[in-house]
């Protein structure tokens, strides 16, 4: 399987032989372990994470400015014990080596089940033989000063984290009480008469069904992927930001509740907003035909620069955004390029190549490193850009390769396991239908537009001229005894069983039987296995431009574009195409990430009400992320103080920075002390307290100083 994704994006996007940081080395083989696994957003969400987290601590533990994450904290119910490391070993090299045991080893652990183990584990092995290492020493008492051990126990210490976090990863992070609503739908067929909930997710029966990473997933019936991951421990997501809701019997966690998708209302038409969403998903595959003369300006001149305060709000609003239409958002462009201060070529290109490139491109197939790992392959192309300065945030002094990975990954990677966390906690509460579903139900039911019309029904797709309308006498699809006279027809893709070999055949747009449409997408996957709401692409998207915005100081891509050229009839895998190079650009990374959210919409996969809700949500996730990690590199969170963990069961730490005798207080919410203590903080600055005693609520804690009595600290406590 291909090792790496992408090729070019600027200068940064090019084969340029470099020295690499042992860390980037080591993300490299993570991300070549996730292509060669299944395709599993969230689990990969994870890994990239864990071992960021790996390789961070083994970085902070030789630095005096810097926090360990997990080593000597409790994390979620985990608690990781560490009282300090010393070795006389060089500096670099026992940073290198704690580096690489830690993720080799997890590795070793993590990908054990992989479709592609062989391959991964000779890869790893053969990274740790190069660097000297030798793979049989499994030691984990760093106590004898043996980088090599500290790097064996963060591994191991992570493993047995990660077999608590609520994943279930010792059962194959098996779905422990979800269960769908609807039986599958046999995409072999029309139709999808026999679907019970039309807002709800369905099972797609797919005869030889191959996962994103093109794996063959036996039985073709795929169950949905990570619907309880709204429980699995994140990092920094705020507690005040958490609900539990009970459906069936069981508690579904959830973060930042944007509320409910739209529902299938009765008639309305195209003014019911569920029927105009999935209606526009149809209507914009109408684009994806290199026949189609329509041209369009792809250059950041004319698209992209589009401020999140434009996101739509409610229903009006949505139709205003999208152009139902002709495609596209209301975004207008950069006038110049702000570092070669000249504006932007123009860069016009057939729109029907455009939308195709598009959707496989940020589909991350079919070798997937998948939507979190497609954005860490982005980092590193940035990060490799001999017009990047990596100063943090843009100021102060040019780091070291290592400690720019070290710091941008364990950023990057505690962003995309909260947005896994995130959108699929949502995912699986609000269970919502992927846009196959949704259009075969309403066009097996009919039209809505008009109860005077043949073929109405309160449930049927809307009709649009042009777009979605009822066949009549006379059409090419009426049959030879006009028996599909009333049946609902669309102009869209014509679906794969119009291409028999991907290399040669193109499928085109015609108009088709509107209960035979078919998204974007290989026929042996169809659509990622889980639903809809909220788009994982658009969440994962815009937390990962806002983690590179903040962390280069720059939201424009080094040089002030990024490109990625598709070669005429060679990139496209699922059809042939594109009918010529096309060069896709943009001038920030939010640019990038608006074009992968649109992307999913051409692809088919995602409405409307799946996107917004997952653009605002990382934007959120990714700023706060970013400064709760940044807390971590000039141990600001010892100076600031924090409690953890947040709800607490039996002890509660504090971590805080003082040379003074304390006094840890604790008081109702009524404000009535119940309990008061000396503080006794150790060399790490921590101090645990003992609160079994109290009952379950909200209490405040307050550290004073115990000679003159002045508050140093106050924080709020849940104790469960």
């Amino acid at each position: 399987m291909r090792r790496y994704l992408l090729f070019t994006i600027c200068a940064f996007f090019s084969l340029t032989s470099f020295s690499q940081s042992i860390a980037r080395q080591w993300n490299e083989e993570v991300l070549h372990g996730i292509r060669n696994d299944f395709a599993r957003p969230t689990v990969h969400a994870r890994n990239l994470f864990h071992t960021s987290v790996a390789m961070y601590d083994a970085w902070a533990v030789f630095d005096a400015n810097a926090d360990t994450f997990f080593l000597g904290k409790t994390l979620g119910d985990y608690s990781c014990s560490f009282n300090g490391f010393s070795t006389s070993e060089d500096l670099s090299e026992a940073r290198e080596k704690a580096i690489s045991y830690a993720v080799y080893r997890l590795m070793l652990h993590r990908f054990a089940e992989s479709p592609g183990k062989e391959e991964i584990y000779q890869s790893i092995t053969g990274l740790m033989q190069t660097l000297g290492y030798d793979v049989l020493y499994d030691a984990t008492n760093y106590h004898n000063g043996n980088s090599a051990a500290l790097g064996n126990y963060i591994a191991e210490q992570l493993i047995a984290f990660g077999l608590q976090d609520g994943s279930n990863e010792s059962l194959d992070y098996e779905n422990q009480f979800y269960e769908p609503v609807n039986e599958a739908l046999n995409t072999d067929i029309s139709g999808n008469e026999d679907m019970d909930d039309p807002n709800h997710w369905q099972p797609l029966k797919v005869e030889n069904y191959v996962d994103q990473s093109g794996n063959t997933i036996p039985g073709g019936q795929p169950p949905f992927l990570g619907p309880e991951w709204g429980k699995v421990t994140p990092f920094s997501l705020n507690e005040e930001d958490k609900e539990i809701h009970t459906v069936s019997g069981f508690d579904y966690t959830i973060y930042n509740n944007p509320g409910a998708p739209s529902y299938l209302q009765d008639g309305l038409g195209i003014e019911d907003p569920y029927k105009w969403g999935f209606s526009l998903v149809a209507a914009w595959s109408s684009h994806l035909d290199p026949a189609d003369d329509t041209m369009v300006d792809i250059s950041p001149a004319s698209m992209g620069n589009l401020d999140s305060s434009l996101f739509p709000k409610n229903f009006e609003e949505f139709k205003s955004f999208y152009d139902f239409e002709n495609g596209s958002d209301p975004s207008s462009g950069h006038a110049i390029n702000p570092i070669t201060e000249m504006p932007y070529a123009p860069n016009v290109v057939r729109r029907g190549d455009y939308t195709r490139v598009l959707a496989e491109f940020w589909a991350d197939g079919p070798d997937s490193e998948t939507p979190p790992g497609h954005w860490f392959t982005l980092l590193n192309y940035v990060s490799d850009s001999p017009q990047l300065e990596k100063r943090f945030r843009g100021e102060g002094a040019i780091l070291s390769d290592l400690e720019w990975d070290i710091k941008a990954y364990f950023i990057l990677g505690g962003t995309m396991h909260d947005v896994a966390v995130t959108s699929w906690g949502l995912k699986g509460f609000y269970d919502y239908v992927r846009p196959i579903s949704a259009i075969r139900y309403m066009a097996d039911r009919g039209q809505s537009t008009d109860p005077n019309l043949i073929s109405y029904h309160p449930q049927g797709l809307p009709l649009v001229p042009g777009f979605i309308e009822i066949i009549q006498l006379g059409d090419p699809l009426a049959g030879a005894s006009n028996e599909n006279i009333g049946v609902i027809k669309m102009h869209a893709w014509r679906g794969p069983e119009a291409i028999v070999d991907p290399n040669n055949d193109i499928a085109g747009v015609d108009w088709i039987f509107a209960n035979e449409w078919f998204p974007y997408q290989r026929p042996s996957f169809v659509t990622p296995p889980f639903a809809g709401y909220v788009s994982g692409h658009s969440t994962f998207s815009r937390a990962a431009s806002e983690v590179l915005t903040m962390l280069t100081g720059d939201p424009f891509f080094p040089g002030g574009m990024g490109t990625f050229d598709a070669p005429a009839n060679s990139f496209l895998k699922f059809e042939q195409g594109p009918s010529e190079t096309i060069q896709l650009q943009w001038a920030t990374y939010r640019d990038a990430s608006d074009q992968t959210s649109l992307s999913r919409i051409w692809g088919g996969i995602h409405p409307p009400i799946d996107d917004i809700p997952g653009r605002i949500l990382g934007e959120k996730i990714g700023k706060e992320a970013f400064v709760f990690a940044e807390d971590y590199f000039t141990r600001a969170l010892a100076n600031k103080g924090v409690l953890y963990p947040i709800p607490v069961h039996e002890e509660v730490s504090l971590l805080f920075k003082t040379d003074q005798t304390t006094i840890a207080t604790i008081y109702d919410i009524l404000g009535r002390e119940v309990m008061s203590v000396p503080a006794e903080f150790d060399e790490s600055d921590h101090c645990n307290l003992d609160v079994s005693q109290l009952r379950n609520g909200i209490y405040f804690l307050r550290l004073r100083d115990a000679s003159e009595g002045g508050l140093l600290f106050q924080g709020k406590l849940l104790k469960e």
